[in-house]
């Protein structure tokens, strides 16, 4: 038995297939973990859903920015441009798949292996239980009836920083935008959401959200997705992994075995850019 976890596949469902079959992935004894925005910019966002759904508890997947988009969107908020969502929207299976979508995780963490799953990263504020005690507060509300209210509150990057005495909508939109859309941050935590490209160019006095000094998961194994510009890295003596390897932009699919720490990866091709 393996467990493998796999980056952004954003809609790119032949080079998942392709991935899954180089591993020799067999879902009676493997498992699957995907790092989020399994839909949107890529050619069959649809497709994708589908087939990661039919694997029942084989797989398991953490909800991204680009899912969130599409609850969002579902409930009337306007698409973005390059969005490929209206195959979705149109399917005749498009309310049990987005039913499905709202009841994933907004963070993983499995006691035998030791690994953490997150879309983008962990506010170094956070321990791990307080992390996994915030991400129940976010499902609560993504699975209670409220849900449309919920996501028409959620945009916004205010507040830039996590307090624990945040209530209502402040706090959850914190814990949002920290494990779906993080990737750099001040020197005392605080959230710098604008900057996407790889470290080197991003603002004077933020580094990568890892890299905060006195984060207060070091130590713990995490895996995560979302920073395509940051491509494959392992931080910390192999402790963090990103692997969102761009296949939605033209570049590959990666997968990170959590037993072993290989890693193996397909080109991806028919991506939308």
């Amino acid at each position: 038995m393996a467990t493998y976890a796999i980056g952004d596949v954003q809609g790119c469902l032949d080079a998942l297939h392709r991935l899954l079959t180089a591993l020799r992935f067999d879902a009676r004894h493997d498992r699957v973990w995907f790092t989020g925005d399994l839909v949107n910019r890529g050619p069959d966002s649809l497709g994708v859903l589908r087939f990661v759904r039919s694997l029942g508890t084989a797989a398991i997947s953490v909800l991204g920015n680009h899912d969130f988009h599409l609850l969002a969107v579902a409930e009337g908020a306007p698409q973005g441009r390059g969005d490929t969502l209206d195959p979705i929207l149109h399917a005749p299976d498009r309310n049990e798949l987005l039913e499905w979508l709202a009841h994933r995780p907004l963070l993983h963490h499995d006691e035998r292996l030791q690994w953490t799953m997150v879309h983008a990263g962990l506010a170094a504020q956070w321990d791990l239980p307080q992390a996994r005690l915030l991400a129940q507060e976010v499902e609560a509300r993504m699975r209670g009836t409220h849900r449309r209210a919920f996501l028409q509150e959620l945009w916004g990057d205010e507040p830039h920083t996590w307090r624990d005495d945040l209530r209502g909508v402040d706090r959850l939109r914190v814990i949002v935008n920290v494990m779906t859309r993080i990737r750099f941050c001040n020197l005392d935590g605080g959230l710098s959401l604008r900057y996407k490209g790889p470290p080197g160019g991003q603002p004077a006095g933020t580094v990568p959200w890892f890299q905060v000094p006195g984060r207060r998961t070091l130590g713990q194994r995490i895996v995560f997705g979302h920073w395509a510009a940051l491509g494959r890295v392992a931080w910390s003596d192999a402790r963090v992994w990103g692997i969102d390897t761009g296949c939605v932009w033209g570049n590959r699919l990666s997968a990170l075995c959590l037993e072993t720490g290989e890693v193996r990866s397909c080109g991806c091709t028919g991506a939308t850019y």
